[in-house]
């Protein structure tokens, strides 16, 4: 019987493969504070995987492409180097498995906050620096094609990550792990925050969300459906730089018919932007995105910023779609080492942890080639010399 390539057994890790180690120690004295947590059963001190151990060798996963699965993890932990350096003790895969159900995920969220006290903002159009809070894209994105190709539903469910997205910062703050089904409207609502500039595609358009974010003390620039209604109460003059930058019309109206207007009670900008119009083609069914006609329409609560600016806050909502891409293929999160609910959330915060380390270390957004040249440098492929031309390099073309 001949065994295909996919199925050919993995070579054990060396550890010569694994290096880069003294950049983990930022995060390792931030973990410190967790090696006591989920002990409390341990009453015979017998307990080898602590949460702070459990998290370095799951970073281990993100930044070293020789480690590709659970058992690639277990394995390196029975390395000296490994050993040594993140100060773990050889562990079972029972152990390893065990670790996702019983370390407690919430517990990273100071980690990320402290992590995000640490970064400054990345190079960006000055005119950002406007806005009255703090630019946050938010969106959601399902998991459950994760699922399906484990051969198995997380706990008898489809999974959602619903992300809050610093702009400026180029890193998720936050990312809440629900059921599929569950409401993006509510979710976000349950969520808010002030001083926030939230960013938001069709899926958000809902005045009683509007008005909440407004109570709250926040602002949006929320795209809504090209035939929805509404009634103009003002027309306000276009600048030159405004109809260069595609700008259409700039209005005051009050969303939404006489019986709808319940759930906003203030009137809003609303400004039409020119885009290039796409089509299906028929017999074609849902891929390539929705239909987009020539222009999109951007209702928000920023009254006093230009009708451009408006129009360039609402294109950086695409940088949440790159994130994704970035999770998902770029960082491994298609892989998942747990098929615990809590066990996919301390995955996530690890992922949005990683980003944060990766925004440090280089002062720039995790990118593709970013992120490739780091994992050449952990395994050994590059030098630290090489990595920090790379670094200066991305620098200079951002500067």
């Amino acid at each position: 019987m001949i065994m295909s390539m996919g199925m050919a057994k993995r070579k054990p890790i060396s550890e010569s493969e694994l290096q880069g180690f003294k950049y983990f120690k930022k995060i390792t004295r931030l973990l410190a504070r967790l090696h006591e947590h989920g002990t409390l059963r341990d009453r015979a001190g017998n307990r080898i995987l602590h949460y702070d151990q459990y998290v370095a060798l799951q970073l281990l996963f993100f930044f070293n492409p020789v480690i590709t699965s659970m058992r690639g993890l277990v394995q390196a932990s029975t390395l000296k180097k490994v050993q040594a350096q993140l100060g773990v003790s050889p562990t079972s895969l029972g152990s390893f498995s065990e670790a996702g159900r019983v370390f407690d995920a919430n517990m990273l969220q100071p980690v990320v906050a402290e992590l995000g006290r640490q970064l400054q903002c990345l190079p960006h159009d000055k005119r950002l620096d406007q806005l009255p809070g703090l630019l946050t894209a938010v969106d959601g994105t399902e998991l459950s094609a994760l699922a399906k190709l484990a051969g198995r539903m997380i706990e008898g469910r489809d999974i959602k990550l619903h992300t809050h997205f610093d702009i400026l910062k180029g890193v998720p703050m936050e990312m809440d792990l629900t059921t599929a089904k569950a409401c993006e409207i509510e979710n976000l609502t349950s969520r808010l925050l002030p001083n926030h500039v939230y960013i938001k595609d069709r899926g958000y358009a809902c005045f009683r969300l509007f008005q909440a974010i407004i109570d709250i003390g926040s602002w949006f620039t929320c795209r809504i459906k090209d035939n929805s209604v509404y009634e103009v109460i003002e027309d306000y003059p276009l600048s030159v730089s405004a109809r260069a930058a595609g700008i259409l019309s700039d209005q005051l109206v009050w969303l939404g018919s006489d019986r709808k207007r319940g759930g906003l009670r203030v009137p809003v900008r609303l400004i039409k932007i020119a885009c290039k119009p796409h089509r299906k083609r028929a017999g074609h069914g849902g891929h390539g995105g929705p239909e987009q006609g020539e222009y999109l329409l951007i209702a928000t609560n920023l009254l006093k910023l230009e009708a451009e600016v408006v129009g360039l806050v609402f294109r950086q909502r695409w940088n949440v779609e790159l994130f994704f891409r970035f999770f998902k293929h770029i960082l491994g999160c298609r892989h998942l080492l747990s098929h615990r609910a809590n066990g996919i959330e301390i995955q996530v915060y690890l992922a949005i942890i990683a980003c944060m380390l990766i925004a440090l270390w280089t002062g720039r957004k995790p990118t593709l080639r970013t992120m490739e040249m780091i994992r050449f440098y952990f395994t050994g492929w590059a030098s630290e010399e090489e990595l920090m031309v790379h670094i200066a390099k991305l620098q200079k073309i951002e500067a």
